[in-house]
This record gives C-alpha cells, structure tokens and sequence, in this order.
C-alpha cells in the first residue's frame, strides 16, 4: 500500500506459498495493481486508492464504501499483513479471517501487531524478502529453502533485447537522488558505447528533471508509460541503472541486467535482487545512514569541481558506475 518495491519484495513469498497450493487476494495501491495480477497464484487485485482518497476523503466516501464492502464480503482462510504498518493493519481488520503479521518487536510501525491475532517474530537485519518469505511460511505453516534463489513468480517474455538503457532516476527520498550533472554524463558515456539512454518519469517533478537531464545529455525522454507497459520495455532492455526505487527492483525481479546505486540506503536490506542483478554501495563515512534527511556536516564532496548532493554519491562516479553496468551487460 505504500511502494512499488514492497509489492516486488513480497512476491517471492507469494511463490513459495503457491508451490504449496495456496491462492491469493492482494490489496494494493491502485497504480501499482498491474504488477501482482501478472502473478498465478493472485485471483483477485484488489486496488486502494489511499493516495488519492486522503487528498479529499469527502470525495472519496463512495468509492471507500465500495472498497469496504469488497473486503468485507469476501471469505478467506487467513488474512496476512505483510507490510507491518498501521494502514494495512487497518485493512487487515476489515475482514473476519484470522490476522497473521509481524510481531511489536519487529513490524515497521510496532502499533499495526496490535491488530493482528498472531504476530510473528521475524528477525530484523535481513533483507526484506528474507523477511517476507519467512513471514508467509510462518503464518501458513510450511517450510522453504532459504537457500533457494527466490523467484518473483512472474514472466514477462522478452523478444531479443533492445539497445536501450533506462536510467531510473525517480525515487521518493531527496537523499537518494544521484546527482543529476552525474546521469548526464553517464547517458554520454552510454551513446559513445552504442546504446539509446532512456529517461521515464512519473510526476511533473521527475518530468522537469528527466527534461534537464535528456537535453543537456541527448538522451531518450520516454513518455509516460502505464506500468503494465514499462514492465516489459525494462524485461527486453539491455540494461537498466538505478537508484533504491521500485522500479529498479521491478527491473532486477523480471531478470534484466540491473546495476542499483545505493548511498543512504543499505544494500543488506533492501538491494535489488535478481539473477542479472547487483548493486553499488557508497562507502561514505556516514552511508547507508537509511535518512531521507541527509545530515552530513562535514567538508563538500566534489566531482568535476562541483559539490555533490547528497556527498555520499561522490564515490559512485559516472565512469566508475557504466564500467561495472557495461561489465554486467556483457555477462548477460
């Protein structure tokens, strides 16, 4: 109910219960609905549209009535919260089935166990689909090999791979923007070796900035692509690089060579994952601080003779970063 890459971290589970017969409803933001319909074992995608409702609940009533009633008549066996905070607990309370999630000590928000029958201790420090699997073999009682590569349950068929490289850009903290003057140099870097970079956007904000970045660069600016499009254009890529958003763990799910760049963010916990996947961590001496804030004090990090923001970016050059995303390609 909150990201894209919550929706891509919970669908290994989703396999793992499905080997053992098990079938699903997903309650899931309405914009990121198109991805686990793709997934066998989900029947229904129930979509919630808690983004747009909380901006006029008045609205909003009707269509919040409908979405009750849809959880409420429903019959399950067992009702999971696998995101662990209080606007899913709330969902979860909707319906009569016993409610299985995180236990206070572990769930993102320690409130939402509260709303669960049977909260389960899951050890933090793990990455999240770590987590997620062992959550769903918890609360439906079987056992999985967690040594096993997680699958994401989902195929997109990919023809013969495109020339193009999306560069992902987008995310949600300002601390995990890499530097746009480096996405610049790296779509140059990208059309010398022979490939299309390729910007997409979501709002007008990541438009303006894949408009900087396109013109003063060359690059592709795509148009804004329904998700249900976008997945298969990043399967047939020949690329993709990153930052922590959705969209690069979509990329990294659905088997494309995927370089993820990570700078307050920890790659222990939240990496991309996939069989052509892999990620670059800052080495900073503050990163990952896991704060949207950053709060580095110290002496500007610069690059080209310019200041980079946030500072724990500065490692992660345009060379260095198309050197190890160009390395993995060829791998492919």
């Amino acid at each position: 109910m909150s990201s894209l890459g919550d929706v891509v971290h919970a669908l290994p589970a989703v396999s793992d219960a499905a080997a053992h017969g098990i079938t699903f409803d997903w309650v899931v933001e309405e914009a990121f609905a198109d991805i686990p319909a793709l997934h066998p074992a989900v029947n229904q995608v129930i979509p919630i549209a808690w983004r747009r409702w909380r901006k006029n609940l008045k609205a909003s009533l009707t269509e919040m009535a409908t979405f009750r009633e849809t959880i409420t008549s429903n019959t399950y066996d067992l009702v999971i919260d696998s995101q662990g905070l209080i606007k899913s607990a709330l969902v979860s309370v909707l319906n009569r089935a016993a409610k299985h999630g995180f236990s206070h000590t572990c769930a993102r928000e320690p409130w939402a166990s509260f709303f669960y029958g049977k909260g389960h201790r899951i050890a933090t420090g793990q990455h999240a689909i770590d987590r997620q699997r062992q959550l769903f073999a918890a609360a439906l009682g079987y056992s999985y090999n967690p040594e096993q590569l997680p699958a994401i349950g989902i195929s997109i068929q990919a023809k013969d791979r495109s020339k193009r490289v999306y560069l992902l850009h987008g995310t949600t903290w300002a601390t995990k923007h890499w530097p746009d003057m480096m996405w610049q140099v790296l779509a140059e870097q990208i059309k010398t070796a022979g490939y299309e970079p390729v910007l997409t956007w979501g709002d007008e904000v990541e438009r303006r900035r894949a408009q900087q970045i396109t013109q003063a660069s060359g690059a592709h600016l795509q148009d804004r692509t329904a998700l249900k499009l976008l997945a298969p254009a990043l399967a047939q890529s020949a690329g993709v690089i990153g930052v922590d958003s959705g969209l690069t763990h979509l990329a990294a799910a659905l088997g494309t060579p995927t370089l993820g760049l990570y700078g307050p963010t920890d790659g222990v916990l939240t990496g991309c994952r996939g069989p052509r996947a892999q990620i670059m961590q800052s080495a900073f001496t503050c990163a990952p601080c896991l704060s949207s804030t950053c709060r580095y004090r110290g002496a500007p990090e610069q690059w080209q003779s310019q200041d980079v923001v946030p500072p724990c970016f500065a490692q992660l050059t345009p060379s260095v970063v198309w050197q190890q995303a160009h390395d993995l390609m060829d791998q492919s």
